[in-house]
């Protein structure tokens, strides 16, 4: 027995029960607490001086060998366009593929999945670097930062 639902929204958290009669011995259930959470995104700020080193770690207040078993990618974007910076899979933890054409030579992962970026640049500024986990298809951690690059 199943019970599939569709569209959750977090008025569905609540105590479930499945009980069903069987001969001859009786009636028997099940019960399961369901928590629906609203996605969270952090957001945080960065300032970095011009032509300086920037790293962004991906999800602060998360181990970083938990990040290792899922599907990782970092985007940056800015005034209505986002692009794909980086993809690591879960199959290969050491090895991740760079496919952007605008900071193909600026950005690489290091330790703890954390995006370096080398050197910061005025174009930086304003830009937004968003790192997404998912868990699970349809959950997905999120952590974004924005940058303030300054000059010296």
């Amino acid at each position: 027995w199943a019970l599939h639902l569709k569209n959750i929204t977090i008025s569905l958290s609540g105590q479930y029960e499945c009980s069903f009669v069987t001969y001859p011995y009786g009636t028997k259930a099940a019960k399961i607490q369901l928590i629906v959470k609203a996605e969270e995104e952090q957001h945080y700020v960065k300032e970095v001086q011009l032509n300086q080193t920037l790293e962004i770690p991906c999800l602060e207040d998360t181990a970083s060998e938990n990040l290792s078993n899922y599907p990782l990618k970092w985007l940056v974007g800015g005034n209505g366009w986002k692009e794909v910076l980086l993809t690591k899979e879960p199959s290969c933890p050491a090895v991740y593929r760079n496919s952007s054409a605008l900071y193909g030579q600026k950005v690489r992962l290091v330790l703890n999945n954390t995006l370096q970026i080398f050197p910061t640049r005025i174009m930086d500024d304003g830009k937004v670097f968003s790192c997404h986990v998912m868990y699970h298809p349809e959950r997905v951690q999120k952590s974004s930062t924005t940058v303030r690059v300054f000059g010296k």
